[in-house]
């Protein structure tokens, strides 16, 4: 029966797997179930992982450090934080790559944007809605690096996509090569209202605002994907952390967004903010 129901349990995971925590309440609820499904000790072959880009709240920081040390589990902080030098070249044996990244952990990670400023600095342009660079180096190439140091042979990849964002999971699959996706919790159906009265069950939580089941300041905290509207509004409640944004872009000459700056958008005030009324936040797989 014990094994019907674990061979049943979408999150029982039976193979060699990555658990992609992104900081948020939803990869947080998976982390639990995974747990739960497994007497709450995960096999050597489950790693936890945790991307950081220094771009993160302070919140999140404490609310992934509040999952290790309340469930007892090992979840490994990743970090971009170096590039070799110009004409470095790997050899066929070395685990090296041109960009660096390092296990880090709560007391001694990036805070203040450093490993997203440094690839900004290489480059000499920003990020965008098309590319989307920040992403890739400094959260899915981090991933990867974490697999080659450990010697996993394309474990399957667990994301926290829930079952009412089913055109997330469905572009996560359409993607799938050699490296299995598994969504659990879409595989589970559980949604947004699960996970909301899952936290507000638990005797911790992450200390930030949720609107309609979303973290207006998850991720990067003002990520460019977010509409203007949101931007705008999280400018609105805490000024200063547009800084950090509106200084890449005069560094560089160029903007996050094609046709605003984050300097103009501080500058608008609370009744323009009906100009971008409809324009939505766009997903990136750094997840909820």
């Amino acid at each position: 029966m014990q094994n019907d129901y674990k061979k049943n349990n979408p999150y029982y995971l039976k193979h060699p797997s990555l658990i992609s925590f992104s900081g948020g309440r939803t990869s947080g609820f998976m982390l639990k179930k995974i747990l739960e499904a497994h007497d709450h000790v995960l096999p050597n072959n489950v790693q936890v992982v945790f991307a950081n880009t220094g771009k993160e709240m302070p919140q999140t920081y404490d609310f992934v450090k509040n999952c290790e040390v309340k469930w007892n589990v090992k979840i490994h902080w990743l970090e971009f934080y170096e590039i070799c030098e110009e004409g470095y070249k790997p050899t066929p044996t070395s685990r090296d790559w041109k960009f660096k990244y390092r296990i880090t952990n709560y007391e001694n990670c990036a805070r203040n944007g450093e490993p997203f400023e440094l690839l900004i600095d290489y480059y000499k342009k920003l990020p965008n809605m098309t590319n989307r660079f920040c992403t890739y180096l400094m959260k899915q190439r981090a991933i990867k690096w974490f697999e080659k140091i450990k010697g996993l042979d394309n474990p399957d990849h667990i994301l926290g996509l829930r079952y009412d964002e089913p055109h997330r999971v469905h572009k996560v699959r359409a993607r799938e090569g050699k490296q299995d996706f598994k969504c659990p919790l879409y595989q589970a159906q559980h949604t947004k209202l699960d996970v909301k009265n899952f936290w507000i069950n638990n005797d911790f939580d992450l200390d930030l605002i949720a609107t309609n089941g979303h973290t207006i300041l998850g991720n990067c905290d003002m990520c460019f994907l977010k509409g203007k509207k949101q931007l705008m509004q999280i400018m609105e409640q805490k000024e200063n952390l547009a800084n950090w944004w509106i200084a890449q872009e005069k560094k560089t000459g160029k903007t996050f967004k094609y046709d605003i700056s984050f300097q103009q958008m501080k500058n608008l005030n609370q009744n323009q903010y009906t100009l971008f009324e409809n324009e939505e936040s766009i997903d990136c797989f750094c997840h909820d």
